[in-house]
Formats: structure tokens, sequence, C-alpha cells
């Protein structure tokens, strides 16, 4: 008689115990040592939730699916939150089925741990602008699942682990504002659509096929990177954003990058080289060429760009009366010409230029016909020497 009554109080025991979903101890204990690393600097509190009397799936950025901790999200995502202080404990490691990971901007500081890299199972791994050092661990390429690695604004040094160039499911590489130095290794995942590593110390040059087609934004500015980029640029058909500036790549700029689906086509201050013929009209609203050896005519092609830089350069020839058109119908906002080698432009000298719109002339060779504002860099010199103008001509 007894067993007919122990049974359904052992079933109903069961079924409480599955139900109440017990955070597996390993995640409880690797959540406990997390907590113990870290402080709310002042103004947060983000670990007022974190009472371990409590279940800890219920604390502020924990996140899980049955007993196991899936998403850990650490710091008050609010804009303006202060953030966290103190370092991050290696038990993150132990989350084994942990498939996010961020931190809010903050102050924390220390290496990103190894043990980052047992997390079999992240599809996304976001720490960012805070202090952390050290290398990338290169065991972030046996993570096949990432899709998005966010590390920009901290202090990371060493190279780019060319590991990390195989994830094959990598859609979002974001390593700017770091102090990352060596070569940008090949990325083969053809999903990859955001590579951001501006502002750090990377040099060499990059292959032809070293990254991939699906990209729609690229930005390497304010690096050391050499070498001829044509082949590589006309294979990027899709890309949106293009930022190479500050760089000291070479070698021509192919006309047909003009024609691909861009907002921004940023390649100042680097030693690009030869003519600029775009194949078609140029419909990127802002265009920078400048301070470079670019050479020849100007193309009516450009026309149509609204905010064009093409200063500091080596044109030469008159300016193409479209220009002008353009410019007085206020469609034109920005047209920087000076520090170039042209001959002329067709404007009356009683011209009004919009007030919307800014034109810049001088140190060519030529007088221009139009007395207007230029930037304070441009110097006061109104025309280029004769000798200079002659040299070239010859």
């Amino acid at each position: 008689m007894g067993g007919t009554n122990i049974a359904p109080f052992f079933f109903f025991f069961l079924f409480f115990f599955y139900v109440d979903a017990i955070l597996d101890p390993v995640d409880f204990l690797s959540l406990q040592s997390i907590r113990k690393d870290l402080e709310d600097m002042p103004g947060s509190n983000f670990f007022s939730s974190w009472d371990f009397t409590a279940d800890p799936c219920s604390f502020s950025g924990v996140y899980c699916d049955s007993d196991k901790v899936i998403a850990l999200n650490l710091g008050d995502p609010r804009a303006g939150s202060p953030g966290l202080t103190g370092r991050l404990n290696p038990a993150i490691g132990n989350l084994s089925a942990l498939a996010e990971f961020t931190v809010v901007p903050g102050r924390i500081y220390g290496k990103l741990p190894l043990s980052v890299t047992n997390l079999k199972n992240l599809r996304f791994l976001g720490v960012n602008r805070n202090f952390i050092s050290g290398d990338i661990p290169a065991g972030l390429g046996d993570l096949h699942r990432l899709r998005t690695i966010d590390l920009s604004y901290n202090q990371l040094t060493g190279i780019i682990p060319p590991e990390i160039g195989t994830l094959p499911e990598l859609t979002n590489m974001l390593l700017c504002h770091n102090r990352l130095s060596g070569s940008i290794p090949r990325f083969d995942s053809q999903t990859l659509t955001r590579l951001d590593l501006k502002h750090n110390a990377l040099t060499g040059s990059l292959k032809p096929d070293s990254l991939p087609s699906s990209l729609r934004y690229l930005s390497l500015s304010w690096n050391k990177l050499t070498g001829s980029m044509d082949q590589l640029l006309n294979r990027l058909d899709q890309i949106n954003y293009l930022d190479l500036s500050l760089n000291q790549f070479t070698g021509p700029i192919p006309g047909r990058i003009f024609s691909f689906p861009l907002t921004n086509l940023q390649l100042e201050r680097n030693q690009f080289s030869g003519p600029v013929q775009p194949v078609d009209q140029v419909s990127i609203p802002t265009v920078d060429l400048s301070y470079n050896r670019l050479s020849g005519q100007i193309s009516p092609m450009l026309a149509s760009v609204q905010n064009l830089y093409l200063n500091s350069n080596r044109f030469t020839g008159r300016v193409p009366a479209s220009f002008v058109n353009r410019l007085l119908d206020s469609s034109i906002q920005i047209l920087y010409l000076q520090h170039n080698y042209l001959t002329g432009i067709e404007i009356s000298p009683t011209a009004v230029i919009p007030e919307r719109s800014s034109l810049c002339l001088q140190y060519n060779c030529m007088v221009p016909p139009v007395d207007t504002p230029c930037p304070l860099r441009a110097g006061k010199q109104k025309t280029r020497p004769t000798a200079q103008c002659n040299e070239w001509r010859g």
C-alpha cells in the first residue's frame, strides 16, 4: 500500500525539478566567478539583480535555455550607461552553450581570456570600447559558428590571426581603433559584409582575391598599407561604403568602381596615380580623391557628385562646363579643385555661387575668375607659379 502512495509524490518531485530548470552547476559557478572580477562603475546598477540566492537566469543580461546560459550581455545597454570595470574572468569559457557574449562600453581591462576559444557555440562576440589589451586569440578561428567579432576601440596589439580569416560564416569583423600590426589576412567567408580595420598600424599589400565580393562596408583608413588595389576593387561590386584613406596605396583607380552602389568613396591621402575615368555618370553623393597623384583631365562624369574633393593632385586642362552648371543650381555642394594644374573654367566673374555651395580654385595654372572662400589649409596663394606650370606642361 505504501508503494502506491509514494510513486505519485516521486513523479511529482521529478516533474517539479524539471520545470524549475535549475541552472547547470558549472554555469552557476562560472557566473559567480565572472561577477567576482567585475564591478559597476559609479552611476551603474547593472549587478543589483545578481543575487545568487535567486535563479541566475533571472539576472540582468543572463539568458538561459533549459539549464544552460546561452547569452550573456554584461552591462546596461542603454546609451550613456557608465559601464563596468574589472577583468573578464576565464570562467567565461565554461559556459559551454553560450552563443552570444557582449560587454557594454566601460573600463574593463586585461586580456581577452583564452578560454573564450572553448565556446564552440559562440555566434556573436562583442567586447568594444573598453581597455582590452594583448593579442587576439588565434583559437577564435576554431569557433566555426562565429558570425560577428567586434573588438573595436580597445588596446589590442599583435597581428590579426590568419585563422580568423578561415571562419566560414563570418559576417561582421570590427577591429578598428586598436594597435594591431602586420598584414591583413585573407578572408574566405562568402557572407562577410562588414570589415572595419581603420586606425591601426597594419602594413603590407592585399592580394586581388584576399577579400570576398560579398563586402558592403570596407574601411582600412589610417593604416600603413601599400600596393595596388585596382584588381581587388574591381571585384567588390556590392560595396556601399569604401574608405581607404590615409594609407600608401599606389596604382590606378579603376573606372568601374564609380558605378558600384556606393554612398561614400574615400580614397584621399594615398599615392594613387593616373587618370580618373568613370564609365558613366557618377551617382555617389561624396567622392574624396584629394591628396593623391592623379592626373589627366577632369571627367565630366564626375559633375553629378554632390561633394567632390579633387584637390592636391595633378589634374590638367579646363574644368568641364557641366560642373559650372550644377554648381550654380546648387546640385554641387562642395567642389574643391585647388592645388592642381588646371588652366581654365567657364564661369562668369559676376556669377553668384549659392550660399550652400563651396568652390575652391586657387593655386592652379590660372587666375581664379571668381573670388570664393577656400579652406585655410589651401594657403593664401591664388595662382601656381608660372615656372611650375611650364615645367608640368613641358
